[in-house]
């Protein structure tokens, strides 16, 4: 009876510490880009490497992925820097307009997305190019979006100088290659999936800014930084490709607890040369700690710990 006793309490322990093991869900993107698979890595690594069990599920993108944590559906996301800036002030949308996201937080800034302008067209050799045609512009509830409208803005145009489609980057890969569109905007680190597949099986071009459109979107929207796509990084692309970038963040809610936050961002760094995924090489400190958010208390002390002081809304 006594060994019986025993092994109940032991079970009973057990399951109380598998209860007590915190569970976050991370939204990522679509199947083509690199939030998707580079978001499924992380939370399998963060899973097996701390006491913090991470979900990664496909998302929509920036601003999708935001709303989902703003409701409590979701507690981890990625997130472009401009459209986490535009939530946290309630500017640019009218859904962050209506109500700004002011408890969305930063963990960390992993790497550069460029904005890729993708056609299969060799006619089209300017955003100029783009009026009257068919042009992909993310799906809906992406950061993508914003993105396209700067770059019409900054040629003195919008949306209605072109036929707007809201495809996911799978999406614009396949109608690119059936000719159903004439151009997509993919953004997204380079190489991309859907971009590369579909420069594997047709003739694929992506756009070149020069150095006047590119301040003039650095005037638009100061996250901007200049992004070169060096030549070689898809099939048939011989020569840089220059255009410009942002930061893609983790972010997540100031309800997530401290211990939590400090977990997810202590376990990917300490364990950045063993996370296998491309990106992976460019997880930098430094580079991190900069956004255009309020970073999350728990990454903060990580920061502070390596001697980084970030901003936080305290």
């Amino acid at each position: 009876m006594k060994k019986v006793f025993a092994i109940v309490v032991a079970l009973v322990l057990a399951l109380s510490c598998v209860a007590a093991l915190a569970e976050l869900k991370f939204v990522t993107g679509g199947t083509g880009g690199v939030y998707y698979a580079y978001g499924n890595e992380l939370a399998l690594y963060v899973t097996n490497n701390s006491d913090v069990a991470v979900t990664a599920e496909q998302g929509n993108g920036s601003k999708k992925n935001i709303q989902l944590i703003d409701l409590g559906d979701a507690q981890l996301g990625f997130s472009q820097n401009d459209v986490a800036y535009y939530a946290y002030a309630g500017i640019r949308d009218e859904d962050f307009e209506d109500e700004a996201v002011t408890g969305l937080r930063a963990l960390a800034a992993l790497y550069t997305e460029g904005v890729q302008l993708v056609t299969c067209n060799p006619e089209i050799k300017s955003v100029a190019d783009l009026k009257g045609k068919v042009v992909s512009i993310g799906s809906a509830g992406s950061g993508v979006y914003f993105n396209a409208m700067d770059f019409l803005a900054a040629y003195g145009m919008t949306i209605d100088d072109i036929d707007p489609r809201y495809e996911s980057f799978a999406d614009s890969k396949d109608s690119l290659t059936d000719g159903k569109i004439d151009a997509a905007f993919v953004v997204a680190g380079a190489p991309t999936t859907s971009v590369a597949e579909l420069a594997a099986g047709k003739a694929t071009y992506i756009v070149s800014l020069d150095a006047e459109h590119i301040a003039a979107l650095k005037d638009i929207c100061d996250v901007y930084d200049e992004y070169v796509i060096p030549a070689g990084t898809y099939d048939g692309i011989d020569e840089d490709v220059l255009t410009v970038g942002m930061k893609a963040l983790i972010v997540t809610s100031d309800e997530v607890s401290d211990e939590d936050a400090y977990a997810v961002v202590s376990t990917i760094f300490e364990g950045k040369d063993q996370i296998t995924h491309d990106k992976a090489k460019d997880l930098d400190l430094a580079y991190a700690s900069t956004c255009a958010i309020p970073y999350h208390n728990g990454a903060a002390k990580y920061f502070a710990e390596k001697g980084i002081e970030v901003v936080t809304a305290d």
